[in-house]
């Protein structure tokens, strides 16, 4: 059962790096590629079950709050070609 799971993980995960290569646009790319994040969190969590490891889990969570911020950093940082506040450019922000 969990095999298949694993199969059926490997299988999507293949699609969405091909919608990740193929987007029109750039928020589709960033869009896949965080759904690949979220799919390798989800092979992780399969991983430990089938291993009989759960600490593998707490990996898995790491991994997704790491692909949750960088995914907010890169949509923030294609939108205003920067991380800091939007309209800001000299390093301070306006009261």
């Amino acid at each position: 059962m969990f095999a298949a799971a694993t199969a059926a993980l490997l299988v999507v995960t293949g699609l969405a790096m091909i919608r990740a290569l193929a987007g029109p646009t750039v928020f589709d790319r960033i869009l896949a590629v965080n759904t690949v994040g979220t799919l390798t969190v989800m092979l992780i969590a399969v991983y430990g079950f089938l291993s009989g490891r759960p600490e593998f889990l707490d990996i898995a969570l790491v991994y997704a709050l790491i692909n949750f911020i960088a995914t907010l950093a890169v949509t923030k940082y294609t939108k205003y070609s920067s991380l800091g506040a939007p309209g800001d450019h000299d390093g301070r922000s306006e009261p």
